[in-house]
């Protein structure tokens, strides 16, 4: 088993779990992004503690692209945690993430509007992003502070991440109000994403028997005659799109476009035209713009 270690509280009492649970049977990979002037040295002293503890460790270096720092990172980092499973031959991979991590998520993807699917938070069991690989998540159900007394009665110091204190992020200013609402049950927050899992899978079955009984090829492009309720329709037309172009359909998209075509107008998704028909929805290539000579 692979376990992702930053070298914060989260992280090291998952090493300190691991390592005496499976002993001879864990490594560690620890992924400096290389950016902030410490990284490395934190990279360093998670590998000085797998070394006392018996646990190879890899520093993964990486780079991460422009754009939204957080999301560029997180995909940056789980390739490189991908590409050191398949060289290690590590059959699952697990991370730190926690009930309270999930209570953080749900709030925040609440502000977002999210459907079910988002709504649902991270899983205890899912693929490792962008990779056919498997990431599990061994301590979902335990509360932050459990984990930081893991590692305090180890007698290790933990990493102090300065940007788990900078409220310019989203997460950041959300843990805050969590933390100054003593009415909120963490861990009943954390269930409740649990069931919305549950119900985001019952969604997904739901779907994929509309799309078999519903769904084929007609001509040039595909036929959905959907029965199904809106929340399943809009998981098939997500599929048929993918089908055809390769590429998911955002979920706003796609929901604005069956909305249309209740209306009985013909609806945009990317590079296609939906167009309703008596029962039906029609998806076709748009035709591609001739360029004009020079």
């Amino acid at each position: 088993m692979g376990v992702a270690v930053s070298g914060g509280p989260d992280s090291l009492a998952l090493l300190l779990m691991a390592a005496q649970a499976r002993p001879g049977a864990v490594r560690a990979a620890t992924v400096d992004h290389g950016l902030r002037a410490d990284s490395a040295a934190e990279a360093a002293m998670v590998a000085d503690l797998c070394a006392r503890i018996g646990v190879p460790h890899a520093t993964l270096t990486i780079t991460v692209a422009d754009g939204n720092m957080q999301a560029e990172a997180r995909a940056a980092r789980y390739a490189a945690l991908a590409q050191w499973m398949e060289a290690q031959g590590i059959a699952a991979l697990a991370t730190a993430h926690h009930s309270d991590d999930q209570a953080e998520t749900l709030v925040m993807r609440l502000n977002r509007a999210s459907g079910v699917a988002g709504l649902a938070g991270v899983r205890d069991r899912a693929p490792v992003p962008g990779a056919d690989l498997l990431l599990v998540r061994p301590v979902l159900h335990w509360r932050r502070a459990e984990l930081a007394a893991v590692v305090a009665q180890a007698g290790v110091a933990a990493v102090d991440d300065p940007s788990n204190r900078n409220p310019a992020f989203d997460r950041v200013r959300v843990r805050g109000a969590l933390a100054d609402a003593d009415w909120i049950d963490v861990p009943a927050w954390s269930r409740a994403a649990g069931h919305l899992a549950d119900a985001d899978a019952a969604l997904d079955w739901a779907a994929d028997m509309e799309y078999r009984a519903r769904v084929q090829r007609e001509g040039l492009g595909v036929i959905y005659r959907p029965v199904a309720p809106r929340a399943i329709a809009l998981r098939v037309m997500a599929r048929v799109v993918c089908d055809i172009t390769g590429e998911a359909p955002r979920g706003s998209v796609l929901a604005r476009a069956f909305d249309l075509l209740m209306a009985r107008q013909p609806a945009p998704i990317g590079d296609l035209i939906v167009r309703p028909m008596p029962g039906a929805f029609s998806f076709v290539r748009a035709p591609k713009r001739r360029t004009p000579p020079a």
